[in-house]
């Protein structure tokens, strides 16, 4: 991992190349639609990379600890500040407390995108590593919430 470039990074270089091809598709389409093709884009890659991380997990075992040990990845470079409230066999608990990628979001002008190339991601990163892990997230710091609220729970 040492090698790779930080998730933050490459999120910015993401968000370059997707900010030019949304304006695009918008002055095309229109916003909404164009933000639909994006967010539709967005799921598809992350349902896929939730795949490879699985790959990854050791003795090809994935659960909620396998799961957890990939967030080092996510907080690497300081993009993300984390709680954690609760962690158990079928229960990972945790606030996010500051989101540098919203941040750099904001301050490449597409703060109003965030959500879509970030936020979108999670669940369905979640469900591509592990079917039977789900997410359920009330409020986001990219929706202006003073933090995100991540309940991850391992189903039978």
């Amino acid at each position: 991992m040492s090698d790779e470039i930080g998730i933050l990074r490459q999120r910015t270089i993401e968000a370059a190349f997707a900010k030019g091809v949304f304006e695009e598709m918008a002055a095309e389409l229109g916003a909404e639609r164009a933000r639909e093709i994006l967010a539709r884009a967005v799921i598809k890659m992350a349902r896929a990379a939730g795949a490879e991380w699985a790959k990854k997990a050791p003795d090809g075992k994935t659960d909620l600890a396998s799961f957890e040990a990939t967030l080092p990845a996510w907080t690497r470079d300081d993009a993300l500040r984390i709680d954690v409230l609760k962690r158990t066999e079928t229960e990972f608990h945790f606030n996010v407390t500051r989101c540098r990628y919203a941040e750099t979001y904001k301050a490449m002008g597409i703060g109003h995108l965030g959500a879509v190339l970030s936020c979108n991601r999670d669940g369905t990163f979640c469900e591509g590593y592990d079917p039977r892990i789900k997410l359920t997230r009330t409020q986001t710091i990219m929706g202006g919430a003073s933090h995100c609220d991540f309940r991850y729970r391992l189903e039978k």
